[in-house]
């Protein structure tokens, strides 16, 4: 099915009064108010545009404009152009670093690759790994089923069923037929099958129905889009229920606490501070979903005489069990020829996902990265000249690999009045290594003799989850299933932050479908 080739203009504008900002008024007031406006914050929202509630979505940043830049990666990635993130604190080391999460309309979707798989049917259970065990999620793969769906015609994913055997079952088809491999990814794709391996299309929100449109998305894994190809929060969740009176965005307002009732069973307000300025946010419902170490700081500086280590944190289980993946960027080189791809990112491997007969724990995930350029790994190999960086990546094939980290309570979230400290220390680390094993060996049969690899520290946080576990027992999360707080009778969470555990894949779509669920819930609560 031909798509209808999406304008690279600008976004129409929104209706009057869509978009708000602190200077209006020292108090705002709505039914439900989102803080956040990434994956869940604006799925959320474009659930409840239609509900007939009054919704408030909160975004600390403003709108990142549509500029040549977005496409320019030694903007982004020398430069800094659009990094608006204070440093947080390595507890292990009590050194500073870059987080990679970014402030802006949208959050880190303005920025990522629009990889968009679903979880395993197994992700939803108990999995015994290398290092321990994943526990359980309170709902399983069949609860979020429709709402998977419902999620990628939201995002217009294109995929398809019958090349993954990994894949779960669908009720629904993907919406749109899965994006076509160029030539040299085609023939690694070849390569892969006559090793007895199983590369599948990877499902994506890039709508590149023609050359020219992949020639321009190139950086757009990494970068922004200049235009509307790739599916994010803002343009396919956000825009859309803005054009709703009854959804409205305040920007430049940084939520910092919330204060409770004098019982503190619920919340009354949300303080913002834009500037020089301090707002207060009243609602009947109150939703944060600022990413899974911005949810567990807001959440840990609102304590109170009756939550004196944090709102919400009965369990002491806030801010603990925080996850990013255990992964390495791969690039293996073909000195002898180009890689002219201009959008790589359209395969896939899940063949060491479960465990199975040569493998007796899971390994991970096998993605192709966007075709990468010389700009996006200087800071890497920052003695490395530009000429031979580029030598390199025009010789490359860009592979990203993902193994699942686990739980850990050590793994955590502290604040204190100035900082956010994260400590995490890398756990399951045998079966990353292997997974790297096997793809060096797969990628020089195919053709890449040499092969370069890096591995993520504490910086890459893209997919960070864990710090408010969801589960049926209060002593033992910090969410129910419906992702609504143990303590607190009218906070709920709805990014990365409740899930159990990682797996060890893309969590984007599974945030989405994930707000999907929950958003009937959230709207009965605010009548």
């Amino acid at each position: 099915m031909a798509l209808t080739a999406r304008p690279n203009d600008e976004y129409a504008p929104l209706r009057e009064g869509a978009v708000v900002r602190a200077s209006d008024s020292d108090v705002f007031t709505a039914d439900i108010v989102i803080v956040g406006s990434g994956m869940g914050g604006s799925t959320l929202a474009h659930a409840l545009s239609q509900s007939g509630r009054d919704v408030l979505v909160v975004e600390r940043g403003h709108f990142l404009p549509r500029e040549p830049e977005n496409s320019m990666p030694e903007e982004m990635h020398i430069h800094g152009r659009y990094k608006t993130a204070e440093p947080w604190i390595d507890a292990r080391t009590g050194e500073p670093f870059q987080p990679g999460t970014y402030y802006w309309v949208g959050g880190n979707t303005k920025f990522y690759g629009a990889s968009l798989p679903r979880f395993r049917r197994e992700d939803f259970g108990e999995i015994i790994h290398h290092d321990g065990t994943s526990p359980a999620w309170p709902f399983n793969y069949d609860d979020l089923e429709p709402y998977y769906c419902e999620a990628e015609r939201l995002f217009e994913v294109h995929g398809t069923t019958d090349e993954d055997p990994t894949e779960p079952p669908h009720s629904q088809p993907y919406p749109h037929p899965p994006l076509a491999h160029e030539p040299v990814i085609e023939r690694f794709s070849g390569s892969l099958k006559r090793q007895g391996l199983h590369p599948f299309h990877t499902p994506n929100g890039m709508n590149l129905d023609t050359d020219e449109q992949r020639r321009a998305s190139t950086t757009s894994d990494g970068c922004p889009s200049e235009s509307d190809v790739k599916s994010e929060a803002e343009n396919r969740a956000l825009r859309p229920a803005l054009h709703e009176k009854n959804v409205r965005l305040l920007v430049d307002s940084k939520v910092t606490r919330l204060l409770t009732s004098p019982d503190g069973r619920t919340v009354v307000a949300a303080e913002a501070v834009s500037g020089s300025r301090t707002v207060r946010i009243e609602a009947k419902q109150f939703v944060i979903s600022a990413g899974a170490v911005n949810t567990a700081a807001i959440l840990l500086r609102s304590s109170t005489p009756q939550h004196p280590d944090g709102l919400a944190n009965s369990s002491g289980l806030l801010g603990r069990n925080y996850m990013v993946h255990n992964s390495t960027f791969f690039i293996a080189i073909d000195p002898r020829r180009r890689n002219t791809t201009a959008w790589q990112k359209t395969l896939g491997l899940n063949d060491w996902y479960t465990a199975g007969p040569d493998n007796e724990y899971p390994l991970g995930n096998l993605q192709m990265l966007g075709k990468l350029q010389a700009a996006m790994i200087k800071n890497a190999r920052p003695w490395a000249p530009m000429w031979a960086l580029k030598m390199a990546t025009d010789r490359s094939l860009d592979i990203y690999l993902t193994t699942e980290d686990l739980p850990r309570l050590d793994n955590r979230v502290t604040v204190d009045d100035r900082h956010i400290y994260v400590r995490w220390r890398p756990n399951n680390v045998a079966p990353h290594r292997e997974l790297v094993r096997r793809v060096t060996k797969a990628v020089r049969r195919a053709g890449y003799p040499i092969v370069l690899t890096q591995r993520m520290g504490i910086e890459t946080n893209s997919h960070m989850c864990g710090t408010a576990v969801a589960g049926h027992d209060p002593a033992r999360s910090v969410l129910n299933g419906q992702c609504r707080s143990h303590d607190v009778e009218n906070l709920w969470l709805v990014d990365g932050s409740f899930f159990p555990s990682s797996a060890a894949l893309n969590p984007a779509l599974t945030i989405a479908a994930n707000a999907l669920r929950v958003a009937p819930d959230i709207a009965s609560a605010a009548q």
